[in-house]
């Protein structure tokens, strides 16, 4: 499921020869930045975080505010109490800190997950939908950037159905999923309804009054319905097993 972190392309940072400055390396940035971590999630309280981790930070909260487009690097610098020149240093460009928080907000989702998927019935439901809130609007971010039409939004999409894969099945082992034999295709068709609803959340707040980016923990109009469709379904088990049958005709008619 985890493999290297995307590259970017070295897109304009707002301001000019910016893209001129060597990217980073080797500059102590927080570990969960990168795929495949398990560092824990970063606190907005903690005030140990690294220049790169700030910046970041103050990247995400920027870019869900104004959108990426609308986020001036001088801005993404000025909420990060640094200078432009140290958010090129670290990053290279706009683009390239663009890239950093995606990664960053797809580490941060899959490690909820993976706790909540694992933790069984002993699982906190407020406690774990309160913590992706603890910190950078991670989820206010994905609504807004998901629709920004940037090529890295598919990239973004993919690696967290890849991520779903793999904590959909921590949650089958755990026992707190039923198994099936298509884990890809249900993490996919989770993920899309998932992503969707944050991208409509302010109909869904219009049609329910549940804030899904600002207030998830509190957002049991939305969550009780979604959990029992999950649970228990909607289509009788007749007609889910005529759906099987026709559309397995279809498969073998077309080999």
């Amino acid at each position: 499921m985890d493999s290297a972190p995307r590259s970017s392309a070295n897109a304009s940072a707002n301001a000019p020869g910016d893209d001129a400055v060597s990217p980073p390396s080797g500059d102590g940035s927080s570990d969960v930045d990168r795929r495949g971590t398990d560092a824990p999630r970063p606190r907005a309280a903690d005030q140990d975080l690294t220049a790169r981790a700030r910046i970041r930070d103050a990247a995400v909260a920027c870019f869900a505010e104004r959108g990426v487009a609308g986020a001036s690097v001088r801005a993404i610098a000025d909420d990060a109490g640094v200078s432009p020149a140290l958010v090129i240093h670290h990053f290279g460009s706009k683009d390239a800190l663009r890239v950093a928080c995606d990664e960053h907000v797809a580490a941060i989702i899959r490690q909820g997950k993976q706790e909540a998927l694992t933790a069984g019935a002993g699982l906190d439901p407020v406690a774990s939908l309160r913590a992706v809130t603890d910190g950078p609007p991670y989820l206010r971010y994905l609504a807004r950037t998901l629709v920004d039409g940037s090529p890295h939004v598919a990239e973004l999409i993919d690696e967290m159905v890849e991520d779903a894969v793999g904590y959909l099945d921590a949650g089958v082992a755990a026992g707190t999923l039923k198994p099936t034999d298509d884990q890809r295709g249900r993490a996919v068709v989770l993920m899309m309804w998932s992503l969707g609803a944050l991208v409509l959340h302010e109909h869904v707040t219009r049609l329910t009054g549940a804030d899904l980016v600002d207030d998830p923990a509190n957002a049991e109009a939305w969550m009780l319905p979604a959990l029992e469709l999950l649970t228990d379904g909607v289509l009788d088990e007749a007609v889910h097993e005529r759906y099987r049958e026709v559309f397995a005709e279809r498969e073998e008619e077309g080999r």
